[in-house]
């Protein structure tokens, strides 16, 4: 099989994350997409506790057969890098091709990632676009240059939808609908999470 991989921190995942994984799937003859939602990422601080980010992620793939979710790194104290989560797909899915989905803004920072080329041997970068199609066009090329070519653009719309903008709009009161599934909204609300704030 198949299968497309969908890191994030997901805090909170939303409507973006939802429609690229969708548009990577049908591309690509995915089989099934897992949402890996972040535990500890080594670039990030003061996020929302992993267990109640996993569940959003949860609630927000329910409806999709595609979709699946992996409580990996959700579970792991110390901090999660990809080529750990990699190496621990690739044992899970031992007769799979893996194909790892990321954000053109990523694919520039690649290079600074931990082990880059250990990564590249165990799937294909799946890249969706951020600012343009041309400057995504121009970052692959680059780093086809230097890592070879399993690295592959997503057909799919540049959408300006972030994590950020979410929660500052809960933050200060404002709608969010549409910007992320229901069920996550609801939870959002149920846990007072990205409150008002003064």
């Amino acid at each position: 099989m198949n299968i497309g991989i969908m890191g994030g921190t997901f805090d909170p995942i939303h409507s973006a994350h939802l429609l690229i994984a969708e548009m990577a799937r049908e591309e690509f003859n995915l089989h099934r997409v897992v949402f890996m939602t972040g535990g500890n990422p080594p670039h990030k601080t003061d996020i929302t506790p992993s267990s109640m980010r996993f569940q959003m992620t949860r609630l927000a793939i329910s409806d999709n057969p595609y979709f699946a979710d992996d409580d990996y790194e959700t579970k792991k104290t110390e901090k999660s890098y990809t080529v750990r989560t990699l190496e621990y797909l690739k044992d899970k899915y031992p007769e799979d091709e893996l194909f790892f989905i990321i954000g053109e803004d990523s694919l520039k920072d690649f290079p600074m990632w931990y082990k880059p080329e250990e990564i590249l041997k165990m799937c294909t970068l799946l890249v969706f676009p951020r600012t343009s199609h041309s400057a995504l066009a121009d970052t692959l090329n680059e780093m086809r240059i230097k890592y070879g070519d399993n690295i592959l653009p997503i057909n799919a719309p540049i959408m300006e939808i972030s994590s950020t903008e979410i929660r500052d709009r809960i933050g200060k009161g404002k709608t969010v609908k549409y910007m992320l599934p229901d069920k996550v909204i609801e939870y959002i609300k149920e846990n007072n999470l990205y409150g008002k704030r003064d």
